[in-house]
């Protein structure tokens, strides 16, 4: 565990695992970031550089990401939802913003559907579609990719770009997530609190640009539904690098659900 000036560095314990937790501190608004699916904390460095001290920055590594342990649940989509919990109570945080990237959306949404007197709101950042599964988008083809790509997981993990897990739990982990995105849509109509979107453009590692842009569309027909969720944003980034070409645009996102204006 480490402390420079007011940030904490540490392992917070939970189940069979251990989250790597950094948090800023100060009497900043918390504003607890979620990552992308097989992606570690240092993603939004940018983002909090942008937003500065007036924010207190909580991120952390999921388990089996990054420097936290490995778990047997790592592939689990309620496992992840649980944790927040488990890194808010530890870090005595009450009523944060959400900020969640790709993966990290719909867990974001998730809690905070939970916990809609705990949350300030949630950011979306290319995220929490509610889409399913297509006529190229299927669990076979997920499965394939993660076979065909499991030789290079020694080289992809150091890059932060899988998980401590084998091929078949990165597979099951993106069938599950299709399998959530796709039930979101009863959660998104009856969210109470303010949600922003950051869209972007073009394709991804995995996906075309238009099985992304198909995925997309799907937000249209909710936020003509409910007057809660907005698109703050349309960036030029795709998703995969969003967080490091559009970071002002989400930092902006936060400011504005947080009530602030730019420093």
């Amino acid at each position: 565990m480490t402390n420079v000036n007011s940030t904490w560095t540490g392992m917070v314990p939970v189940d069979d695992t251990a989250l790597a937790v950094t948090d800023t501190g100060g009497p900043g608004r918390p504003v607890v970031y979620l990552n992308g699916q097989f992606a570690t904390q240092s993603y939004w460095r940018r983002v909090i550089a942008e937003l500065g001290s007036d924010y207190r920055h909580i991120t952390y590594d999921m388990r089996a990401r990054g420097r936290s342990k490995r778990s047997a649940a790592a592939a689990s989509f309620e496992a992840h939802v649980r944790d927040v919990d488990a890194v808010l109570a530890a870090r005595g945080v009450d009523r944060p913003l959400l900020v969640g990237w790709s993966y990290g959306a719909p867990i974001a949404l998730h809690w905070a559907g939970r916990n809609p007197d705990r949350v300030l709101g949630v950011v979306s950042v290319d995220g929490s579609y509610p889409h399913g599964w297509t006529d190229t988008v299927t669990p076979e083809r997920i499965r394939g990719l993660f076979r065909r790509w499991g030789w290079l997981f020694p080289v992809l993990r150091p890059l932060h770009l899988c998980a401590k897990m084998s091929a078949e739990e990165h597979a099951q982990s993106n069938i599950e997530l299709v399998e959530v995105c796709a039930a979101l849509g009863p959660l998104l109509d009856n969210v109470t609190f303010p949600v922003r979107y950051v869209v972007a453009t073009g394709g991804n590692l995995g996906g075309s640009r238009e099985e992304m842009e198909q995925m997309r569309a799907t937000l249209a027909p909710v936020l003509a539904r409910n007057p809660n969720i907005t698109m703050s944003a349309k960036v030029t980034g795709n998703h995969g690098n969003l967080l490091r070409k559009d970071f002002r645009a989400v930092a902006d996102t936060v400011r504005e659900l947080a009530g602030t204006s730019r420093s």
